[in-house]
């Protein structure tokens, strides 16, 4: 419709342009035209004046602010940053724990806080309308790497077979950590308070799928860094909880697994939150 008018505007001014001139120096009736939103007035001379309704302003404000969203949208290369730690729940005294860690306790596998850390990097991330762009389906794929930064320097994690010791000549490490990646998929339903806005605010939670294609334990000591890959009898597969704030430009994550990372003898659910760097 708009191109429609703006076509009647060009053809009006183009055939105004070959009219006789009002000598009268008055306007009359035939000098003004309302096209759509917009009244053209000729004036004397030949010159013309295009002023637009308070409607047609209103209307043009409205279309700025609220621009209808596509039914799917991509987000490329979304990237994530920040803290991992796990939720232990192991009973040390028990067989099981003491046969895969032996000699060790709640004490031995904690984590340096601020030095462990989560960073996602998501190829893409996709948002299907579901209901009015205010109830919305979230989908992605993505790189998930954690990396546990072992307060006790001693946790030795050796492989074929696995078990985990305190071992006397780690205790002069700088850093020990192990290292958990996995290639995961997350599903959300998302909630938009705001539809139309680029930068709004909305809600969204669901589950994600992670599997473990590299884990490795690293030693620093003296500036030398050694490196020990295996899986470590970590599970390869990660179900989680995820969850998505987003507070305009602020967006907050955060994830919690359904299960121990540990295949067997440990009971520590991983958890992560940080901060999302994306365009929605």
């Amino acid at each position: 419709m708009k191109r429609i008018s703006t076509l009647i505007v060009i053809l009006y001014m183009a055939l105004s342009g070959v009219s006789q001139v009002d000598t009268t120096g008055r306007q009359n009736e035939s000098d003004t035209i309302k096209v759509g939103g917009m009244i053209i007035i000729r004036k004397p001379g030949g010159q013309r004046e295009i002023v637009r309704t308070k409607k047609e302003k209103d209307s043009i404000i409205h279309r700025r602010n609220y621009s209808k969203p596509a039914n799917v949208s991509t987000n490329w290369w979304i990237l994530d940053l920040g803290f991992a730690n796990y939720n232990d729940k192991t009973n040390y005294s028990s067989v099981a724990a003491q046969a895969f860690a032996p000699g060790t306790d709640e004490e031995s596998f904690k984590l340096r806080n601020f030095k462990s850390r989560n960073v996602n990097i998501w190829f893409f991330m996709q948002k299907l309308n579901v209901i009015k762009h205010v109830v919305n389906l979230k989908y992605g794929l993505g790189l998930e790497l954690n990396n546990y930064f072992f307060d006790d320097t001693r946790l030795h994690l050796s492989k074929n077979p696995t078990f985990i010791t305190l071992d006397p000549d780690y205790a002069s490490v700088d850093k020990n950590k192990l290292a958990a990646d996995y290639l995961t998929a997350p599903i959300m339903l998302n909630i938009n308070f705001t539809p139309g806005r680029g930068r709004g605010f909305g809600i969204s939670g669901g589950v994600s799928a992670g599997y473990l294609y590299s884990s490795r334990q690293k030693i620093k000591e003296g500036g030398h860094k050694n490196k020990t890959h295996d899986d470590f009898d970590l599970e390869k597969w990660k179900i989680s909880y995820v969850g998505e704030l987003i507070l305009g430009p602020v967006k907050l994550y955060g994830s919690y697994a359904t299960k121990s990372m540990w295949d067997k003898g440990l009971d520590q659910t991983p958890y992560t939150v940080g901060v999302r760097f994306a365009n929605w």
